[in-house]
């Protein structure tokens, strides 16, 4: 489910509140239609929110359509399409910020992970708990592991326990903790702030940010060192620097 709560931000309200916003095939390929328009439209989105309706944010797959329809192929097309899903959402050019409420567990919780930036409700609580059922979260697994320590990140998936919210940003899991009734707020929030800056500059860095992490260190500085010769040739850096040495506000253009 799209709205629009501010200029230049869209949320997109996850909308399975009976099953705890499982990740139907159906949500998944709703929500990816829903990336996939906002990557195709370039101008006008500036932030995304992922948010849900119900007691809970995410509760993973939805076990019971994974049993009703079990096999390899179908278990191949499952765990490919929801891969698929978390990629986009960390290829989208714009930032992503998951509002967290209740629980965000197993694919859930990766898709948290999957977020740029996550804002949790203190009530919030996040797990990876396949191990409870004989599933171990590999594929959640893949976003954890590249947000926290990687002792952290194994004691969440051989243990399956669920962190309170706090416990979940000491470890870097998300960014802030706020107060469940003004959690829709701070999410809007933040991503206001980051509207405001240079759309071009965001996607330049977001884009950037996620290749050099994977790179080794001489490689990502030389990368790095490309891309910001790039962005320093951009009609919007010159105009934030001439806007900062004027002491005036800057007027951006995307370009």
């Amino acid at each position: 489910m799209r709205s629009q709560p501010a200029a230049g931000i869209v949320r997109l309200t996850l909308n399975r509140p009976k099953a705890y916003n499982s990740l139907s095939t159906g949500l998944m390929t709703a929500l990816q239609a829903e990336l996939d328009a906002i990557k195709a439209e370039r101008n006008g989105v500036k932030a995304v929110i992922i948010a849900a309706n119900g007691p809970g944010f995410c509760a993973g797959h939805d076990l019971k359509e994974v049993r009703a329809n079990p096999g390899r192929q179908q278990y191949e097309a499952l765990f490919r399409q929801c891969s698929m899903l978390m990629q986009s959402v960390v290829a989208l050019p714009q930032p992503v910020i998951a509002q967290v409420h209740g629980v965000a567990s197993a694919a859930g919780c990766q898709l948290v992970a999957s977020c740029d930036l996550a804002v949790a409700a203190d009530t919030a609580r996040f797990a990876t708990p396949g191990v409870n059922i004989g599933l171990f979260c590999s594929t959640p697994m893949v976003a954890l592991s590249r947000n926290v320590s990687r002792k952290h990140a194994m004691e969440m998936l051989l243990t399956g326990d669920l962190l309170p919210a706090a416990r979940a940003a000491d470890i870097g899991l998300i960014n802030r903790v706020v107060p469940e009734a003004g959690l829709a707020d701070a999410a809007l929030a933040l991503a206001q702030q980051i509207a405001a800056k240079s759309p071009l500059t965001v996607k330049i860095g977001k884009e950037a940010f996620y290749r050099q992490i994977e790179m080794p260190l001489a490689q990502a500085y030389d990368y790095a060192s490309r891309v910001m010769t790039e962005n320093m040739l951009a009609r919007d850096a010159e105009e934030g620097i001439d806007a900062f040495i004027e002491k005036r506000d800057p007027s951006w253009e995307g370009r």
